[in-house]
C-alpha cells in the first residue's frame, strides 16, 4: 500500500504541496527501494487588476529543455555550471510536463481565455504557447536563491506566424538549502514567472 500526507503552507499563500509517499512494511521488506519525497508546485489564482479577457482557445505545448533538466529530479546549480540534484527527492512528473500543467491551470484560473489545453484534447486552437525552459533550480553559487527561466512565444495556429515572444525570469531566495526551502522559493519564482506569462499573452491575443 502507498499512502499519501500533504505538507501545506510550505510558502507563502500556501504555495508549494509536498506528498509524501510511503512504502508500506511488507514493501520494505521486500527489499524495494527506499521511497522518495514527492513535491508539487501550486498555480496562480492573482493576475493583478486587469480586466483584459479573450474568447480564444489556447494549446499550451510541453515545453522544451535540455536533458538535465528534462527529469523529475529537483536540481541544485553552482556555479551557473556544476549541477547535481537533491537526494530522496522529487518533483510528481518531470520538469516540462510539471510546468505544462501550472501554465495550463494559470490560465484557466486566470478566466481570461474560453479554454486552455494539451495537445490531443480536441480544442478547437486559436493560438499556441511554446516554451523553452532554461532555468529551474535552486543555484547555491554564494546565496541560495530559486532561479526560474523560460522563453515564450505565442503562435497563431491558423498561419503558424509567431505574434510575440518574450523571457520570463524570476528569482527567489529560499531560507536554507533544505529541499523544502528549496521547493517553497522555486514554486514562488514560478508563481511570478506565470502571471506574468497570463497577463502578457492576454495583452497581445
Amino acid at each position: 500500500m502507498v499512502w499519501l500526507r500533504t505538507i501545506a503552507d510550505v510558502a507563502r499563500r500556501g504555495a508549494a504541496v509536498a506528498l509524501v509517499a510511503a512504502v508500506s512494511g511488507c514493501a520494505a521488506l521486500g527489499g524495494g527501494p527506499a521511497p522518495r519525497d514527492i513535491y508539487t508546485l501550486s498555480a496562480p489564482r492573482e493576475f493583478g487588476a486587469t480586466s483584459r479577457h479573450s474568447k480564444a482557445q489556447i494549446l499550451v505545448a510541453a515545453p522544451h529543455t535540455v536533458a538535465a533538466l528534462d527529469t523529475d529530479n529537483i536540481a541544485v546549480v553552482s556555479n551557473d555550471i556544476s549541477m547535481s540534484y537533491f537526494g530522496g527527492a522529487a518533483w510528481s512528473d518531470r520538469v516540462p510536463r510539471l510546468l505544462q500543467s501550472k501554465m495550463i491551470e494559470a490560465f484557466q484560473n486566470s478566466g481570461g481565455v474560453r479554454a486552455a489545453g494539451r495537445p490531443g484534447e480536441g480544442l478547437l486552437i486559436d493560438y499556441q504557447i511554446a516554451t523553452d525552459i532554461r532555468a529551474f533550480q535552486l543555484a547555491v553559487d554564494g546565496a541560495r536563491v530559486a532561479r526560474v527561466e523560460f522563453a515564450a512565444n505565442i503562435i497563431n495556429d491558423r498561419n503558424g506566424k509567431v505574434l510575440a515572444s518574450r523571457t520570463f525570469r524570476a528569482e527567489e531566495r529560499a531560507a536554507s538549502d533544505t529541499v523544502e526551502d528549496a521547493v517553497a522559493a522555486i514554486d514562488r519564482a514560478t508563481d511570478k514567472c506565470l502571471v506574468d506569462l497570463v497577463n502578457w499573452t492576454l495583452g497581445r491575443i
